[in-house]
């Protein structure tokens, strides 16, 4: 069963992309911080990370860039999550190595599509 880890400082936000991925069949991790995130990759196996781009402390570019830097992590496929779907913040996702960016609001049957897109075969 394929793992993910969520990555969003808004609770409700990460509780209820949990329920949608656990009822399409992943196991998920739910963490609220970028720096969460960073230690929980280092300590379990994760297949695709869903990151929001706003938090406080480290934000997701950071986390981002972090993760692709880490030999552990750098080929994990990493979704952006943001309220702000600025062409600007696409870009920088993109350049910085994001597979793939979602607009707050989304939907969750193309959250589920868009994941099951980047999961290896």
């Amino acid at each position: 069963m394929p793992r993910i880890l969520i990555v969003d400082d808004e609770p409700d936000i990460g509780r209820i992309l949990g329920l949608i991925l656990r009822a399409a069949g992943f196991e998920v991790a739910v963490v609220d911080s970028g720096r969460a995130a960073l230690a929980q990759l280092a300590s379990s196996a994760t297949d695709l990370v869903l990151l929001d781009v706003t938090m406080p402390e480290i934000d997701g570019f950071e986390t981002l860039r972090r993760i692709r830097e880490a030999p552990a992590t750098g080929r994990l496929p990493v979704l952006m999550l943001t309220a702000n779907a600025s062409a600007a913040d696409r870009t920088r996702a993109q350049s910085l190595g994001a597979d793939d960016f979602i607009a707050k609001p989304f939907d969750p049957a193309d959250v589920v599509e868009r994941v099951r897109a980047r999961l290896p075969a």
